[in-house]
């Protein structure tokens, strides 16, 4: 089986079948993880190189490791001590890079539809490692897999996303996969942080209520307040979020029934999770940091796959 698409530029553009062949293959992949020998030649010769025009250590981190366990030639390229800092526009840069002859381009950057505009104008597969507030579809592979190791499928589950919705790529994402793989959807937080006519739009439920959508899920996939997002302040404060918005353990335990909890890092301790959530038994969230390396080791290696095929 190969991908139905030659780039990852979001969700939206993926089939069912795509999504469990990226799910399958990552599984594979963990198992080469878990070896004293970590690295496999899948990707030998092949050149990939990551621009990244909006900090993200994690991110960045995970798709380098990804690249380097299946034996690419790996470039960084960081848009701050770059041309770009010199007014090089995107095209030019990436124009420069390809008569280098790389092969993919793992891309991150501020605008929404980047990724979209350079898989229109160079030969080179596109991964979209995050655009703007558009999408981040590594980040919802990476969760999915994460749900279906914990849950054993994501059919019929529940899963809330809860907080800040409006500017949330990931929030975006993972709507987009797990109504595509049969789970029920439902978005939770403050009225501010949740964009008007997302339930009809995306199918998906609306709550304000925090302890209703706990009670109601079998995953709570919780997302980082985005300050640096806000152009205008959108609550009162980080403290009166907390305290009607938080996730703390008494909360959880009130609810007599055990739910998983996730958070795409990295967590604003004390704000959207109490510490002993983030690092209690209810917890995956450093699965997810682990599975993100094997589920970018299948997207990559796919869709070099599919070049080829």
């Amino acid at each position: 089986m190969k991908l139905s698409t030659k780039h990852l530029l979001g969700i939206k553009d993926l089939n069912r079948e795509d999504i469990q062949l990226i799910l399958s293959t990552a599984q594979q992949f963990k198992d080469v993880l878990q070896r004293p020998v970590k690295k496999v030649p899948s990707l030998r010769d092949v050149t990939i190189v990551n621009l990244f025009y909006e900090n993200s250590t994690r991110t960045r981190m995970s798709f380098e490791l990804a690249e380097r366990r299946l034996s690419a030639d790996v470039l960084n390229f960081t848009a701050s001590s770059s041309s770009s800092a010199k007014g090089e526009t995107l095209l030019d840069t990436v124009n420069n890079i390809l008569s280098m002859k790389v092969d993919m381009v793992v891309m991150r950057h501020s605008a929404s539809g980047a990724p979209h505009f350079l898989a229109k104008h160079i030969p080179a597969a596109i991964v979209n490692a995050g655009d703007g507030i558009n999408e981040h579809p590594t980040q919802a592979l990476l969760d999915a897999f994460s749900m279906q190791e914990k849950l054993g499928k994501l059919e019929g589950k529940r899963i809330a996303i809860i907080g800040d919705i409006m500017h949330s790529r990931v929030a975006l994402s993972n709507m987009y996969l797990l109504r595509k793989m049969g789970a029920e959807v439902m978005v939770a937080g403050p009225p501010t942080l949740i964009p008007k006519y997302i339930s009809e739009a995306l199918g998906v439920q609306v709550e304000y209520n925090l302890k209703k959508a706990l009670q109601w899920c079998d995953v709570a996939n919780v997302l980082r307040i985005q300050l640096e997002r806000q152009n205008q302040p959108l609550f009162s404060s980080l403290r009166e979020y907390n305290l009607a918005y938080g996730i703390k353990r008494k909360l959880l335990e009130s609810l007599g029934k055990d739910i998983v909890i996730m958070h795409p890092g990295p967590i604003n301790r004390g704000v959207e999770l109490d510490s002993d959530v983030a690092d209690g038994p209810y917890s995956i969230i450093l699965n997810q940091v682990e599975n993100g390396v094997a589920v970018r080791m299948a997207v990559l290696y796919l869709l070099m796959d599919r070049e080829n095929g």
